[in-house]
């Protein structure tokens, strides 16, 4: 089979690799679809995300979806050619956090495309893959596919919502209009926020914050720095925040517009190294800073919100490349100004 294969900082090749063999308790998959995700974007233009270096060639992806090709002897309910939603986490299911509800801080998780064990987990985008039987949802024939490759972003987003607490009536405000930003503002208007407000530094991301995702306010944070300012004579501005950036000045900007006992969810990853924090403000005004990681069974909620049609997804779709052109779909997704997210096309569609 092909592969996407990273050996390092914009060296990606389209190389063929041997299909892993099959567990009794696995599922081997064709995928279908896979979205250039953020994490992604760092292997191919640095070799690393924060502190995980590659250190041997790694297929990345792990925002995918397939159909069933083949299981193993303990597996059943399946049918050759079914459609289906492909977690990347594969939770160890046995340490204290599994068992407590808690699988995304898993002691032992393999996630796929992630250089933060040796050997590195290899990712999806590969023709064929191989899955423990529970990563695989099915879904209906009817489910369109490029959509279902949004399960993981989306589920990030829903594990935000959640870390978020209440939100039926709360005036919100997203930091950061990317993908999993763009997410987070849906999914914060379907739990109930009544005004929504998104920063960022691209007016081709506020514009689909305001006209597709339907925010109520947006704010471009590079031509009007200090645009925030008028949040800040009102107390009672922001009563949940969720900085999707991974900007530090981006976290700083949000303790001065939160209302006394607010809530700041940190979703974006933050760069390497130590970042200050204004901790007057956030005792004096107790506000609550809770940090949001992957998600748990928010994943199967996910493919079901996109399967029946609950959340659209295809606000953050900008484009399909297949697996031969994986280069120049790296090459285009850092562009802001034109792209949301991009695709790979991996398995041919009939």
């Amino acid at each position: 089979m092909q592969a996407a294969i990273c050996h390092g900082a914009k060296d990606l090749r389209i190389e063929h690799c041997t299909d892993a063999p099959l567990a009794a308790d696995e599922v081997r998959v064709a995928v279908a679809y896979g979205g250039i995700c953020g994490s992604d974007m760092h292997y191919f233009h640095r070799g690393a995300v924060g502190d995980f270096a590659l250190r041997e060639p790694m297929v990345l992806g792990h925002e995918i979806s397939g159909r069933v090709l083949e299981w193993g002897s303990a597996v059943s309910g399946l049918t050759v050619g079914q459609k289906a939603a492909l977690n990347p986490s594969r939770a160890c299911l046995h340490c204290d956090w599994c068992r407590a509800g808690r699988s995304n801080l898993c002691a032992d998780m393999r996630f796929l495309g992630s250089a933060g064990r040796f050997p590195h987990v290899q990712g999806g985008f590969a023709e064929h893959l191989v899955l423990r039987a529970d990563q695989v949802i099915p879904v209906p024939e009817n489910t369109d596919l490029l959509a279902l490759s949004v399960a993981e972003p989306l589920s990030v987003a829903l594990h935000a919502v959640k870390r978020a607490g209440e939100l039926l009536g709360r005036r919100v405000i997203v930091t950061g209009s990317g993908p999993i930003g763009l997410l987070t503002a849906r999914c914060a208007l379907l739990a109930g926020a009544v005004h929504v407000v998104c920063t960022d530094i691209e007016d081709a991301a506020l514009a689909v914050a305001k006209d597709r995702i339907g925010v109520a306010e947006t704010l471009n944070v590079r031509s009007d720095p200090d645009g925030l300012a008028r949040y800040r004579a009102d107390d009672q501005a922001f009563d949940i925040a969720f900085e999707a950036s991974g900007s530090p000045s981006a976290l700083h900007s949000l303790f001065p517009v939160m209302r006394r006992g607010g809530r700041i969810v940190q979703l974006g990853m933050m760069p390497p190294g130590e970042v200050s924090l204004p901790i007057n403000q956030l005792q004096t005004r107790e506000i609550d800073l809770v940090g949001a990681f992957r998600a748990h069974d928010e994943f199967a909620l996910a493919a079901q919100l996109i399967m029946t049609g609950q959340i659209d997804v295809s606000p953050i779709l900008s484009g399909t490349y297949p697996l031969a052109d994986a280069i120049s779909a790296f090459e285009q997704a850092g562009d802001r100004s034109r792209v949301v997210k991009l695709h790979i096309a991996i398995a041919k569609q009939e």
